[in-house]
């Protein structure tokens, strides 16, 4: 709950979801495991990456959804999370923007549960610099 649009709900409804962060082998199998990744389509010369697979638990992937959402259009503490989302808005659109900003915000989440620690928005910005 110490990152900023993160509440008591999404919160609660992500520790219930997850319910170990052990049992992952690294954070960015938490996005494929709620189901904010591409559906993968192969078949011989096609490779397409498709829409969000939608895996998993539905209410948590809405309420990150929602949260993301609060961090891209309403002014929250600014941080390197929002700067690479609205940057990545103004190439891919706000809807796909977000869904990949809730992702980022699941491996954030489950970082900071698995090393017990607190958000920094330094860190953040860090991470974002270099996811960039």
């Amino acid at each position: 709950m110490t990152i900023p649009a993160v509440g008591v709900i999404a919160a609660l409804a992500f520790t219930a979801v997850i319910d170990t962060p052990a049992r992952f082998g690294n954070a960015r199998a938490v996005g494929a495991y709620l189901g904010l990744t591409p559906r993968r389509y192969q078949s011989g010369e096609i490779d397409c990456a498709g829409h969000i697979s939608k895996c998993g638990d539905p209410l948590a992937r809405s309420y990150l959804f929602q949260s993301a959402n609060a961090i891209l259009t309403r002014k929250v503490k600014d941080s390197g999370l929002r700067d690479w989302g609205r940057a990545l808005a103004a190439r891919i659109g706000l809807r796909r923007a977000t869904v990949a900003v809730a992702r980022k915000l699941a491996v954030i989440m489950h970082t900071l549960w698995h090393k017990d620690r607190d958000f920094d928005p330094q860190l953040a910005e860090a991470a974002a610099v270099a996811a960039a």
